[in-house]
């Protein structure tokens, strides 16, 4: 039997779409103060997770809410079980859209909406791939579960608690990254480092907030400071900013001035793609005399956080040949003149080195700075997937029939669900030479590439399973 397997998705386009666009209006953002027994992470992502199983029930897909943290849909029987991990929960959107970003538009054939290609696109791509596969009744031999996540953005606990109670897969993939295919994954390990509050005569530093997750450069930051005129500023702002790549501001207020940068959010995954707004605006206060705990946690993210994702500053650049190198991103900075600060980096680090090694050149730099590093308990191990792998032959296969495009597979910083599996990868759902949107205002997919990708993922699927 001869599939034309995008023709056939074509036909399904409307009926995507219009489920696509019912994910996308749901603000999935973890909000755990707005959380409850029955929804931990908050309303948002317990309303996408019941959402996208009540599409799979009235499909006819059997489904399994596991406790309003995870669930999955399930098709087909037999001995072995192929996964596909996807997620329901977004980042929160930030500023600098030009539309509402839980109000899906389409533009220029584009699909405009927070979560549209960071997972509800992809996810929803490989869900209309495995519906394709009941609907035409294909023999199988082999079970199907895709595996929906709300804390993937977070800590994975949906994840952890999902397999405390079921089993993993015995292989399978993820659609949460790019074609044609990635079988390897960094490691993924946090640290805070803790500063200690107070200023010292003069210019006073009051508070500063940079971020929102570690895992994004952050984009926004603002400082108010006080004991400096206005008027002097803006003038070192000025000349401050004149030949770099951010937009700022300064303004007074009740007696204090509020100093604003602009920058440009990223994955954390490669911190080059932003500008970090965190950084440039502690750079900038560094011409400031402030003492203390204040100048401490300023000379720390000017000195040594500033362009330094290789973590050149403290004599740790490392780079594996299969994996590549070692990266750090600056994520989230909060300081209060009379609490102290904190500065959340996350590092995403190859084969050859490790958490240890990370914390220990972080510690001979903090205690120059009179600041502790602490471990915020997160740690993956670096995730790899031989591509002699039947399953990655398998889907780097379909891959090049499908686009005619040679298939081969890259290691990424981005960790994906597909690390979860011993025999897992992740697979698209975004295209070569695509822009990357992911974790940014103005986030999109391409319609063209939504329906792409959910034809490779129905053929992709098939073949596993057959």
């Amino acid at each position: 039997m001869q599939i034309e397997w995008q023709k056939e998705i074509s036909q399904r386009k409307d009926a995507l779409l219009a489920d696509l666009t019912e994910m996308l209006k749901i603000e999935s953002v973890r909000n755990e103060k707005l959380g409850s027994k029955n929804a931990p992470f908050g309303p948002g992502p317990r309303a996408a997770l019941d959402k996208f199983l009540e599409i799979g029930k009235r499909d006819g897909f059997a489904v399994l809410n596991v406790d309003g943290i995870a669930g999955h849909l399930e098709y087909g029987t037999g001995i072995e079980t192929m996964g596909i991990l996807a997620h329901v929960d977004v980042m929160p959107a930030g500023k600098g859209w030009d539309t509402d970003p839980f109000e899906p538009i389409i533009k220029d054939g584009k699909l405009f909406a927070r979560g549209s290609s960071d997972d509800k696109g992809p996810g929803m791509a490989a869900y209309y791939g495995l519906k394709l596969i009941k609907e035409l009744g294909l023999p199988t031999s082999k079970k199907v579960r895709m595996i929906i996540g709300t804390d993937e953005e977070s800590g994975w606990r949906c994840m952890t608690h999902y397999f405390e109670k079921m089993p993993l897969p015995d292989f399978g993939f993820s659609p949460d990254a790019f074609f044609p295919l990635i079988n390897g994954e960094k490691g993924n390990v946090s640290f805070n480092v803790d500063f200690q509050g107070g200023n010292g005569a003069g210019a006073k530093l009051l508070d500063f907030s940079a971020g929102l997750r570690e895992n994004m450069v952050p984009r926004d930051a603002i400082a108010h400071i006080s004991g400096i005129e206005l008027k002097e500023i803006k003038e070192l702002l000025t000349e401050f900013a004149d030949d770099k790549p951010i937009e700022v501001e300064a303004l007074e207020q009740n007696e204090r001035i509020e100093i604003s940068v602009i920058g440009r959010a990223a994955h954390a995954q490669e911190p080059k793609n932003g500008e970090n707004a965190g950084t440039y605006l502690a750079l900038f206060l560094k011409q400031i005399e402030l003492g203390s705990g204040a100048e401490q946690f300023i000379d720390f993210a000017a000195d040594y956080l500033h362009e330094d994702s290789r973590m050149d500053n403290f004599g740790l650049h490392f780079s594996d040949k299969t994996m590549g190198d070692l990266t750090m991103n600056a994520g989230i900075f909060n300081f209060a003149a009379a609490q102290g600060g904190r500065v959340t980096l996350n590092f995403r680090f190859p084969k050859g080195i490790g958490a240890s090694q990370i914390e220990e050149a972080l510690a001979k730099v903090a205690t120059k700075v009179n600041a502790q590093v602490n471990t915020t308990g997160k740690l993956q191990e670096p995730h790899y997937v031989s591509i002699e792998d039947p399953l990655v032959k398998t889907l780097l296969g379909v891959y090049e029939r499908q686009t005619g495009n040679k298939g081969y597979g890259m290691v990424v910083g981005g960790g994906t669900y597909g690390r979860l599996m011993k025999r897992g990868v992740a697979f698209g759902a975004m295209f070569p030479g695509t822009p990357d949107t992911m974790h940014q205002a103005n986030e999109y997919m391409l319609i063209e590439d939504i329906l792409k990708a959910a034809a490779i993922y129905a053929e992709a699927i098939y073949e596993l399973i057959k």
